[in-house]
């Protein structure tokens, strides 16, 4: 591990260190079933269109509870909100996947799943309000790591998709999620406490209602507005956020309908992507600097186009061949997902006021979630006139990012931390 990363592992203390020390229960949980929602939910007999439109749901679903969001985290404290909307985000909806035998059940679980927004919120705010901004980006690259440790447990879930098959598989690594899960829940409310500035908050929102809270959402609109840095942050995470989430949804359904790979290989191809997302966080991320963000950005749409294009083109009756050139795009994948997805966080995080982050957050992922909402439902079409057409919507909008941070870098130098909306 890089020096760096273990000295910033180290020296964490209070909600930091219960945040990035419970993680890795999230890489043991809910990691392990991602990879397979939509070709478990192919198994039970959906459609292309109806897997998108549930991938809508869920994200309408988080433009409400993102819009409620900062209030909430104000209202019940940080640590609080976020042990409730994890429970009801979480544990409630595995139990649901667990169970599922239909379009129904995974709309249900996907309204319920949408009050993530707050945990987003909140649980970012336990995260960092109390660390040192010089430990932001180690911190979040130990969150990515953690993330990735799922790949320690995938060949158990190989094993399982070859002996019991696909579906009674995912149904148990559904009711793992909801175990580990809800531990992980309890262990961060006992070993955490509330954040300096969440007692502030708290506070002053007492005697005000989460409605009246809400109707504060103007005055942080504006000056969200005149900081171009977070109008920046923003863009770029709904872009990365967009990609993300059309491949979450459909990179397994070309995988196993158009590419025709057994299901007892789906489980070793995010292995790949974990262990490259790992080694990118401990070899290039300690290199990032916060104050010359552009040619990392850029590196990065360019390394996701390049495996997106890798992607469509691998050859379906290609033998062995076939296998390189996916192995090969999953690696370009997995080093332009880590790059985006950690710079997009820093960004976030470095360019919001302090006072006013949570709600912030709360516009922020708001708008973010409104402009991702329509594009499950538009790349399930696509994806039932051709497999491979979502991850051409996908290469369109990291063109789209390339040229707003060649436009904005002409411009601006969001590297500039004091303009904080």
């Amino acid at each position: 591990m890089n020096n760096s990363l273990i000295k910033t592992l180290k020296s964490l203390k209070g909600n930091p260190r219960a945040c990035v020390y419970t993680e890795p229960l999230w890489g043991l949980s809910m990691a392990l079933c991602f990879p397979y929602a939509s070709v478990y939910m192919l198994a039970l007999g959906l459609q292309d269109s109806q897997i998108g439109l549930i991938a809508s749901v869920y994200i309408l679903s988080q433009v409400l509870w993102a819009f409620l969001s900062g209030p909430i985290t104000d209202k019940l404290g940080r640590k609080v909100a976020t042990a409730i909307f994890d429970f009801i985000a979480w544990s409630i909806p595995c139990i649901i996947w667990w169970r599922a035998e239909g379009f129904w059940f995974f709309f249900v679980a996907a309204v319920l799943n949408g009050t993530m927004q707050v945990t987003t919120n909140s649980w970012e705010c336990l995260l960092i309000e109390d660390a040192e901004q010089e430990q932001i980006t180690g911190i979040n690259s130990l969150v990515v790591i953690c993330g990735q440790l799922s790949v320690l447990f995938a060949p158990i879930s190989a094993i399982l998709f070859s002996r019991l098959t696909l579906v009674p598989a995912i149904r148990i690594l559904y009711i793992n999620a909801f175990i580990v899960m809800t531990l992980k829940i309890i262990i961060l409310y006992f070993y955490s406490t509330e954040t300096k500035m969440g007692k502030i908050r708290m506070e002053e929102s007492r005697k005000k209602s989460i409605i009246n809270l809400a109707a504060g959402y103007g005055t942080v609109l504006k000056a969200i507005l005149k900081s171009r840095a977070t109008i920046f942050a923003i863009a770029i995470t709904a872009l990365v956020s967009i990609v993300g989430m059309i491949n979450v949804t459909f990179w397994q359904v070309i995988v196993s309908m158009r590419l025709l790979v057994p299901d007892y290989f789906l489980p070793f191809f995010p292995i790949i992507k974990s262990i490259v997302t790992i080694v990118f966080i401990f070899l290039v991320a300690p290199h990032l600097s916060v104050n010359s963000l552009k040619k990392p950005i850029l590196i990065g749409f360019i390394l996701y186009i390049t495996g997106q294009t890798l992607l469509i083109f691998t050859p379906v009756d290609g033998g062995i061949s076939k296998y390189l050139v996916l192995c090969t795009s999953l690696v370009v994948d997995g080093f332009a997902h880590a790059y985006l997805f950690m710079l997009s966080r820093s960004l976030l995080a470095l360019y919001v006021n302090p006072e006013e982050r949570a709600r912030v957050y709360a516009i922020s992922s708001m708008v973010i979630m409104m402009i991702k909402a329509p594009f499950g439902w538009i790349a399930g079409l696509l994806s039932e006139q051709s497999r491979v057409l979502p991850f051409v919507l996908n290469i369109f909008f990291l063109l789209t990012g390339i040229i707003v941070t060649f436009i904005v870098y002409s411009k601006i130098n969001p590297g500039n931390v004091n303009e904080k909306g």
